[in-house]
């Protein structure tokens, strides 16, 4: 039997439970497009909006940055520039923020200002354990099937 890699679709109920948010911030945050639906938009009367495991990862990139002190306009710039400039995907990159400065740090020696603005207080966010926070908590929120590991359950619906 051949296995297609269907992508997993979760719905805005399920999205607020596994990243950690209200219903109300995720539909902020879709209808002012700091994030948008990769499966099904939702547009429409009736129709319901899907995302998929990579909106899953931004969405925990956007509440760690807020939960660390960002506005929202600042995160907007953040993912603009990360998409736009260096068609970066936002969960895979370390930033440092101080104050207005929010700078990509792209190797061990190599740093870029991001939005090139002001000074202040130095926060680092380490965003590299989005994957892991966001798989724990799909897992947590799915009875095992008997017989399987998380891992292998995991690896399963994301097309790992």
């Amino acid at each position: 039997m051949k296995q297609t890699n269907v992508e997993m679709a979760f719905s805005g109920k399920k999205v607020t439970e596994i990243v950690g948010i209200s219903y109300r911030q995720l539909d902020y945050w879709t209808r002012t497009e700091l994030i948008s639906p990769s499966i099904e938009k939702g547009e429409g009367s009736g129709s319901r909006r899907r995302y998929s495991y990579k909106d899953l990862l931004e969405l925990r990139v956007i509440k760690n940055l807020i939960d660390g002190g960002i506005k929202v306009e600042k995160i907007r710039e953040i993912f603009e520039y990360l998409k736009d400039q260096l068609s970066q995907d936002v969960t895979k990159v370390n930033l440092v923020i101080s104050g207005n400065k929010t700078v990509l740090v792209k190797s061990g020696d190599e740093l870029i200002d991001i939005l090139q603005k002001g000074q202040g207080v130095l926060n680092i966010l380490p965003l590299a354990t989005v994957k892991e926070e966001i798989d724990s908590a799909i897992v947590e929120l799915r009875p095992i099937a008997e017989g399987s590991t998380p891992n292998s359950q995991l690896k399963t619906r994301t097309g790992s």
